[in-house]
């Protein structure tokens, strides 16, 4: 195996600390000679950006999420192109996240209710357009690579991340797998409905789990609380740290919503940990200890689930997971592997190999 890292000029041997004899030889990714494209689409903003190997972010463009599928595309072929020819480093591939469910079998992208879009496919255009090899991923999935790549849940082996934005996303992490399901589609509690009564979801149900979780219902309680007009989320986050009273009352009634819902999660999964990825972990001291005790009283046996915000900042997290995705295909197993044995282990030590890197 190391060998053939070594011919794809991915890793290289560095000499360690003598401890009283001969030096060590260590294995570091080599992060300067290979890069990724990450692309983290968005229903409202694409953001996209070249990265090492290591996840450090070498160049960053982001742009309006077009209603049509083929503008985006146009978009993202665009900006990969602009930062392909930025550097002469080898390019490894484009790894994507989506907020919404990408079959493998079929290669497309078959659930994504907030986008707005039909079944799409998005690989194959850009790979034709690019050169490179493209890898897709649900957006909460690419989170948890992030976290196992990147981020400290390397010793962790049941992890559920939970992502928060337009809607609401699981990623599930089980014995140390990534947990897809039929047609890739295992994670979606954000549309399990909670209260057939409630407002209308984009996938057509009502009252699930993300109509009351989501960035969209914050605003909606600020709203109907009778706040002035905030058309974003980032600004309802403003007015929370200057104080403001109906903002600081929208985002409580959030976070007892996230809390309420993760009690089908504990009660179906029983993770060892979850995490969050959301600009609302960014008041993480207002919310975070509401949602704990929540979970402390969903506990049906024992201690509750570790819970916190991913280590990336909000903004990060996913992008890393698309690097995450591209790195996959060199340390992970082939796909056949991963279909026989029902695994998404790495080959190697990945995270030794990430934290020699940084």
């Amino acid at each position: 195996i190391v060998d053939e890292l070594r011919v794809d000029r991915l890793i290289e041997e560095v000499s360690g600390e003598s401890t009283g004899g001969r030096p060590p030889s260590l294995l570091s990714l080599r992060t300067a000679d290979a890069v990724a494209i990450g692309v983290d689409l968005g229903t409202v903003k694409t953001v996209m950006a070249s990265s090492d190997l290591a996840g450090r972010v070498l160049d960053q463009e982001e742009f309006p999420t077009d209603g049509e599928v083929q503008k985006t595309l146009a978009k993202i072929i665009g900006c990969a192109q602009r930062l392909t020819e930025k550097t002469r480093s080898t390019f490894e591939g484009i790894g994507i996240s989506v907020p919404g469910r990408f079959d493998d079998k079929q290669q497309r992208v078959v659930f994504a209710p907030n986008l707005k879009w039909r079944e799409f496919d998005l690989r194959v255009p850009l790979e034709k357009a690019t050169g490179l090899k493209v890898e897709l991923e649900n957006a909460a999935n690419a989170c948890v690579l992030a976290e196992v790549w990147f981020g400290q849940a390397e010793r962790t082996r049941d992890l559920v991340v939970v992502t928060v934005s337009e809607g609401v996303g699981v990623g599930i992490f089980s014995n140390g797998h990534l947990v897809r399901g039929l047609n890739g589609m295992a994670g979606e509690f954000g549309h399990v409905p909670l209260n057939p009564d409630g407002p209308q979801c984009g996938c057509g149900s009502r009252g699930c789990w993300e109509v009351y979780a989501s960035n969209w219902a914050a605003l909606r309680y600020y709203q109907e609380s009778g706040g002035a007009d905030c058309p974003t989320f980032k600004g309802l986050l403003s007015l929370a740290k200057s104080g403001d009273a109906l903002a600081l009352a929208a985002l409580d009634r959030m976070a007892k919503a996230i809390g309420s819902g993760l009690r089908m999660i504990v009660a179906g999964l029983s993770p060892e940990e979850i995490v969050f990825v959301g600009d609302f972990t960014r008041l993480w001291n207002r919310v975070g200890p509401g949602i704990e005790a929540d979970l402390a009283a969903a506990a049906l046996a024992g201690k509750p689930p570790r819970v916190r915000p991913a280590e990336a900042e909000p903004s990060m997290a996913r992008l890393r997971g698309t690097v995450a995705l591209v790195l996959q295909k060199h340390f992970g197993p082939t796909v056949e592997t991963q279909e026989a044995e029902g695994v998404l282990h790495a080959k190697t030590n990945r995270q030794g190999l990430a934290r020699s890197a940084r």
